[in-house]
Order: structure tokens, then sequence, then C-alpha cells
């Protein structure tokens, strides 16, 4: 994606976005996510307790964490979406355990190096970004993880069904339906794994298509 119109396409994402999760308050339900679930259960046995979620979407993980004692600090781009977080930790009453804030995600993070044990993520990584984008996230994650602290992200890949349909904006971007995904390949993800130790790649499946996804665990060293 090198063109401004290409740029211009990839940013009109944002409207889109902020009018499809205005439209539904639980667009993608309620319950949390297969994989933070399984992400919950690694955090809890590195003992982590600070955690960054990023594209939080409408909050049906972010509420999950914080029910599970996690201190979470939930980031997405959409106002909202972060309105529609808000008001359900008020419902809950969860106020005390989340953080939330309106931030794009292709702009630095704005926390201190070393401000969080983990760093998780839904399907954000399979957003309208360039790779060049992600990678220079995935460094910007590396940054604020303290030492031995977890990215854990998924994202749809070059096995999905919809992979290679639709419009194509470069790369592995393709749109269809007005949503513009990035689907990963494996050599993509170890590029976006420069720095970090590459723990896991676990592949699964979600939704009607079903989705072809993978949860990757990525880990900052000790030494770093």
């Amino acid at each position: 994606m090198s063109t401004p119109s290409g740029h211009r396409q990839l940013d009109a994402q944002r409207e889109h976005w902020q009018r499809i999760l205005a439209a539904s308050a639980d667009r993608f339900g309620t319950d949390a996510s297969t994989p933070a679930r399984a992400a919950a259960q690694v955090l809890r046995d590195m003992g982590a307790t600070r955690l960054l979620e990023l594209g939080a979407g409408q909050g049906r993980d972010t509420l999950f964490f914080a029910s599970e004692g996690f201190s979470v600090t939930a980031l997405d781009y959409a106002a909202s979406a972060t309105e529609a977080i808000t008001a359900k930790l008020e419902a809950h009453e969860l106020e005390g355990f989340v953080e939330v804030r309106q931030h794009d995600l292709r702009e630095p993070l704005p926390f201190p190096d070393g401000s969080f044990d983990a760093c998780y993520s839904h399907m954000l990584y399979c957003m309208a970004f360039t790779e060049a984008q992600l990678a220079s996230l995935s460094r910007e994650i590396l940054r604020m993880l303290r030492p031995g602290g977890l990215n854990i992200f998924t994202a749809r890949t070059t096995e999905d069904p919809d992979w290679g349909h639709g419009r194509h904006h470069g790369e592995n971007l393709y749109e269809s339906g007005g949503f513009i995904v990035h689907f990963l390949g494996s050599d993509a993800i170890e590029r976006l794994a420069e720095g970090y130790e590459l723990m896991a790649v676990d592949p699964f499946e979600e939704g009607p298509l079903p989705r072809r996804l993978v949860r990757v665990t990525m880990r900052r060293p000790d030494w770093g």
C-alpha cells in the first residue's frame, strides 16, 4: 500500500468500524472468546497481573479478563467501542479493574517501557494495517512489555477460505463486505516476531465459515 489513495482506503476503516460497532452493542456476542480463555490460563501460569488489550472492540474479552482479576488497560480506535466498554464495566461494577482509552495503534503506544506483563489482542493483527505498520506495532508492544512478558495475538491466515477473494489492497489485504482483512502467512508471523522468542503458533477455527486463525504467543526475552 504505497499510494495516497490506498492509505485513504485503509484510513476509512475507522469510520466503517465506528458505524458497525455503534449499530449493535454486542455485535460479536457477550461471552469471552475461546482464545481469551486460553490466554487467561497462560497468563495465570506466568503470574501476570498487568494486561494490555489492544483492539478491544466492545469489550467481551475485556470484561472476562477483569472478572478473572487482571488489571486491564483496553485500547480501541473507535469511540463507539470505548463507550460500549465503559458502559458495560459500569453495569458489571468492574470499573476499578479496567482503564479504557481511545487510541490509533498506528501511533506509538502511550506507555513507558516495561509497563505491562502481557499484551493480548483478538483479530487485531488482521485489521487494515500494512505489514510495516504491524511490525511497528509489534516493536512498540515489545518495548512496553517487562522482560519475560508475552504478546498473545490472533489473526486470520492465508489458509482462510476468504483469502484471495474480494478487492485486493496490496500485500495480503483483501476487502469484502466493506471490511479490509490482512491475512497473515507463516513468513509474515516470523517477521513480526523479530526481537521476541516465538513460543507457539496454534491454529484454530472460529465462526460459521469457518474462519481459520492462529493464536500466536511471543515472549520478550528476559535479557531484553
